[in-house]
């Protein structure tokens, strides 16, 4: 389905619109979630701004960055400032605010469902919020991890205890030569688990989740499957929106819901069979859990 065709935002008021997804998740034979930045944001993962300035000032002062999305894309010259960066990235993003109330809430909307969740996120949110981590499918990486640069081999690693140590000791935006990481097989840096490029590694953990994914798909994709939609953005459409749009236009029991501050759509053809909400996505879901217990 090209996203080119005509697309539609929803005209009911939105306490329809919360109304009609109560209904929709209570009868639903099983639940995919689709979540993208926009969820993180929502839960107060914000690459820029204040919080940006509150942990990265000096990097901006000498380096013009502007915020932590192209800081991960900036060009530093050693790998002694590559790490400072990303274990600084890593440390605030991965481990020390795992707490996420929008998570939680959404947990409780789901937790007596069949759910899966699929996400473009390397934040280990959902897992750190007590969502099944058999139920869960990151494509994109995890920031928990480290792999060799070149990708030689299909193995990842924990990276934790490194990481806290490069923020630790690191001075003047460098970590020392002696925690940077190299491939024990070939030799080459590490480098961080994010999908960028070729050298991806898809590790065991990786297909088996995969492959659980795809099973559930498989299982209820001709049955009242609801598809739900959080904060995905136009980066990378085709992992989850583009397949939720084609999934729902495939079965006529299917419901695709797109919840998303600024740019809730749907295609004409799948108009009858989908629910868009703009709005803040953790006021959304708290406005399910009020309906849920008023009712």
């Amino acid at each position: 389905m090209s996203s080119k065709k005509k697309i539609l935002k929803s005209t009911e008021t939105y306490l329809d619109q919360i109304n009609k997804l109560r209904d929709k998740i209570e009868h639903s034979d099983a639940i995919v979630i689709g979540a993208g930045a926009g969820l993180s944001t929502s839960a107060g993962h914000l690459y820029s701004g204040e919080r940006f300035v509150n942990h990265f000032s000096d990097f901006k002062d000498t380096y013009g960055i502007l915020d932590m999305y192209s800081g991960g894309f900036y060009p530093y010259k050693t790998l002694n400032e590559y790490w400072a960066w990303w274990s600084r990235h890593i440390k605030l993003n991965r481990y020390d605010e795992q707490e996420s109330q929008v998570h939680k809430n959404l947990l409780k909307l789901v937790q007596d469902k069949n759910y899966f969740v699929i996400t473009t996120n390397v934040d280990h949110l959902f897992q750190s919020n007590n969502f099944n981590k058999e139920r869960l499918f990151y494509t994109q990486g995890d920031y928990g991890k480290i792999q060799c640069s070149k990708g030689c081999h299909n193995k990842t690693y924990d990276n934790q205890e490194l990481i806290t140590q490069m923020v630790h000791e690191q001075k003047h935006m460098e970590v020392p030569n002696n925690l940077i990481p190299y491939c024990t097989k070939c030799g080459a840096p590490m480098s961080t688990h994010l999908r960028c490029d070729h050298t991806f590694v898809q590790d065991k953990d990786w297909d088996d989740a995969k492959e659980r994914y795809q099973d559930f798909i498989h299982e209820y994709k001709e049955k009242n499957i609801l598809y739900l939609e959080l904060g995905v953005g136009g980066n990378t459409p085709v992992i989850i929106k583009y397949p939720f749009w084609e999934l729902t236009l495939s079965n006529k029991q299917a419901t695709y819901v797109c919840l998303n501050l600024y740019e809730a759509f749907c295609p004409k053809e799948i108009e009858n069979q989908s629910l868009c909400i703009e709005g803040d996505i953790s006021q959304i879901i708290s406005d399910l859990l009020r309906t849920n217990e008023d009712s």
